[in-house]
């Protein structure tokens, strides 16, 4: 058994309307966590990234990650893991 709903672009504007702005609503408050940081500790950038910190750290002291060390943390910036993420990507 199947079912099958057909809308017609005015049915269906309202749908995809609300669906965007709650999207860009999540991503806002995402943004808005980090309120314009320019550097993320070990575990705040392995959450942004998706992983857990060993994988960072592992990763930094392999040389395929860049981080700073400031005072007694590593810190990355978001330019550091977007480089990162984009040579991981070229590698798989």
């Amino acid at each position: 058994m199947s079912l099958r709903i057909e809308l017609g672009s005015e049915e269906l504007r309202p749908i995809v309307r609300l669906a965007v702005a709650e999207a860009l609503e999540r991503m806002e408050a995402e943004r808005a966590k980090f309120n314009g940081r320019l550097a993320f500790t070990e575990p705040e950038a392995a959450m942004l990234v998706g992983v857990k910190p060993h994988v960072l750290r592992d990763c930094r002291r392999r040389g395929e990650l860049q981080g700073a060390k400031v005072g007694s943390k590593i810190v990355y910036t978001r330019a550091d893991l977007l480089e990162f993420l984009e040579r991981q990507k070229e590698n798989s």
